[in-house]
């Protein structure tokens, strides 16, 4: 399921700046652009939206003008040129304020921000009659974002200042730290077991005290790592 937003700004180049940076992002849909708040306001009746990029200096009425009218409103992201309004940005519950212009990485930051605030980070997970049927991470990998499935990925090897995703089809490089993947991943479906590896719990073929194999893999488990792997993989035997 996408995220449906709307971009609110009086200026087309700043709407097209926002544009492009949605459309590197499949799990976001833009599905209304809207230069002034009254605009904006007939969308919201007319449609459920998750998330707003909301400008502030606008004809008529204001984007924080706006934003206080509005009963029970989306998030809200504010883009603009102005950093005067932070602090009433932030009182009014905003996720985040960009200052324009609004580089692709520090978007990124703020979309990241969003999916934090409605306790799905960069994981998503869709659910039909209580069954999970989607769930995903976006890897950003040559300035491109991807959508990986959290069913396909293997194991994640760290190299220092990057990662290394192994999935059943393809290897993702990101530049991120292995603990950021350990704290974004289910707990119930990835295991910690090495300072360079998490593993796909649903992907271990065996394992015994020192190593586990990944279909024709091997990795290693640390002692560092060992009571907590185990006990993820819901053994207590002697091995």
């Amino acid at each position: 399921m996408k995220t449906r937003c709307i971009i609110i700004d009086d200026e087309p180049i700043a709407i097209k700046v926002i544009r492009n940076h949605l459309q590197k992002l499949e799990g976001i849909e833009i599905v209304a652009e809207c230069k002034n708040a009254i605009q904006a306001f007939e969308i919201l009746r007319e449609s459920k939206i998750d998330l707003m990029f909301l400008d502030i200096q606008m004809p008529e009425i204001t984007g924080l003008e706006f934003l206080k009218t509005i009963n029970n409103p989306p998030k809200v992201i504010i883009v603009t040129a102005y950093r005067d309004y932070a602090i009433e940005g932030f009182n009014l519950d905003v996720v985040d304020y960009l200052l324009k212009p609004v580089s692709f990485e520090r978007f990124l930051k703020s979309v990241d921000k969003y999916y934090q605030s409605i306790n799905r980070s960069d994981i998503h997970i869709t659910s039909v009659h209580g069954v999970e049927t989607l769930d995903f991470i976006y890897v950003k990998e040559n300035k491109r974002i991807f959508k990986v499935y959290l069913s396909n990925i293997n194991y994640l090897e760290s190299m220092k200042e990057y990662v290394r995703i192994h999935t059943d089809n393809k290897k993702y490089v990101t530049k991120n730290s292995i603990m950021y993947f350990e704290n974004k991943l289910p707990k119930d479906r990835f295991v910690r077991v090495h300072r360079s590896f998490i593993v796909s719990i649903l992907k271990i073929d065996s394992f015994n005290s020192t190593t586990i194999e990944v279909g024709k893999t091997t990795i290693p488990i640390s002692r560092k790592y060992k009571l907590s792997a185990l006990a993820a993989l819901n053994y207590a035997g002697e091995i």
